[in-house]
């Protein structure tokens, strides 16, 4: 039999990272978290202090998914790979957008996420109160969206099947503009777009910032 291999608060976080992808954080417990690692939960507190310890470390991994241009990088090309990369990453693990705007402990993952990204800002000419409005509007549309997305009742794929079953139920004098759009969406199968909003708000902030 291979022996396993000790238990590191790394290999916690890590086994808890999936437990949650697979079966959603209201599932994710000490005893379950045990389970999945094959040792008896109270084992788990000699690497980690408590589930509160578990949120906060599993939270922070998620920032080391995201991809942060390095210095040097024109700042809209940085912030718009940084809001595809960061939208990229939630998907993955849909529980982590609720955690990360809930969570007040801030760990080196999320450290080093938000000083490249007021760095990227700075160096591109914003002012420090100039930065800190850009990145809460570009982390508003990022989570904000993330978050319609995850939560929709269907898959975007299966828009236009969702369209075919309401459009008959509508009344096209009545509503003649939504009758239009669904219209469309079941001819097309178009779903919202990400980067729409996403150079919006990269335009805007760059008319700002030459206005200023």
């Amino acid at each position: 039999m291979t022996p396993r291999s000790p238990l590191t608060r790394d290999s916690v976080l890590r086994a808890a990272i999936a437990l949650a992808d697979t079966d959603g954080i209201d599932k994710l417990t000490m005893r379950a978290l045990g389970r999945a690692l094959g040792v008896e939960a109270m084992s788990l507190y000699n690497h980690v202090a408590n589930k509160d310890a578990i949120l906060d470390g599993i939270t922070d991994a998620v920032f080391g998914d995201i991809v942060v241009p390095p210095a040097g990088t024109p700042w809209q090309e940085a912030m718009r790979l940084r809001a595809l990369s960061a939208h990229e990453a939630l998907l993955a693990h849909p529980w982590a957008t609720l955690l990360i705007t809930s969570r007040f402990n801030i760990g080196p993952g999320m450290t080093r996420y938000l000083d490249a990204t007021l760095g990227r800002l700075l160096e591109g000419g914003f002012t420090i109160e100039g930065a800190l409005d850009a990145w809460h509007a570009l982390d508003s549309h990022i989570y904000g969206f993330t978050l319609q997305q995850l939560n929709l009742p269907f898959a975007a794929e299966e828009a236009s099947q969702v369209s075919t079953d309401v459009l008959p139920r509508l009344d096209a004098a009545r509503f003649p503009h939504v009758v239009d759009i669904i219209g469309r969406i079941m001819q097309t199968g178009r779903t919202e777009d990400f980067t729409f909003g996403l150079d919006l708000i990269l335009d805007g902030l760059e008319r700002r910032l030459r206005s200023s």
